[in-house]
């Protein structure tokens, strides 16, 4: 039983959906947060003298930094947005994948 209810679900067209989209957007997300984090580890490798810059004149904090921040503060915005579209398109595909197996499991 279940083998037949994991075929069930991979031949499902909303499952299919789900999964595509998810993915998607995921691989998106990826992207963009190895894109952000390997042009600071690069800078850091290659040109160690631009993070160096003073933000200002006289100042002890340096260009590192705040971009060091930034890093951090972009994947936890990537992750919320994950979060904000998995609760609402994803899990309205999730509930309409379920629909369609109670349909079809009950047949």
């Amino acid at each position: 039983m279940k083998q037949e209810f994991a075929d069930i679900v991979k031949h499902d067209e909303n499952y299919k959906e789900l999964v595509k989209t998810r993915m998607a957007f995921s691989l998106k997300l990826t992207f963009l947060i190895l894109v952000v984090y390997f042009s600071f580890i690069l800078t850091i490798a290659y040109k160690p003298e631009l993070l160096a810059i003073p933000l200002y004149e006289g100042s002890t904090i340096t260009l590192g930094i705040p971009l060091g921040v930034f890093v951090i503060v972009f994947a936890f915005v990537l992750t919320g947005i994950y979060t904000f579209r998995a609760n609402s398109k994803f899990d309205t595909l999730s509930k309409k994948v379920e629909e369609s197996l109670k349909g079809k499991l009950s047949e």
